[in-house]
């Protein structure tokens, strides 16, 4: 499909209906006074990104003692 150019305010005013033309293969050059800024397209490869087993294995993770405790502003609903 042909790339369109659409101007930055027509992109957030109707951006659900861009997403979907993007879904469906279509692509935008966003412009910004007339000047290409930016472009929106579907992604390529189509892969996804997976993890191994293992990854971040020996990473140092924080997690404070009171993690799960509630915000002060909850605790009349915690009784």
């Amino acid at each position: 499909m042909k790339q369109t150019e659409t101007g930055i305010f027509e992109m957030k005013t109707h951006l659900s209906e861009f997403i979907k033309k993007v879904e469906r293969g279509q692509s935008f050059i966003i412009t910004k006074r007339g000047k290409p800024v930016a472009e929106l397209r579907p992604p390529t490869g189509g892969q996804k990104v997976r993890l191994k087993r293992g990854y971040g294995k020996g990473a140092l993770i924080f997690m404070a003692p009171d993690f799960d405790a509630p915000l002060p502003d909850f605790e009349e609903y915690m009784k």
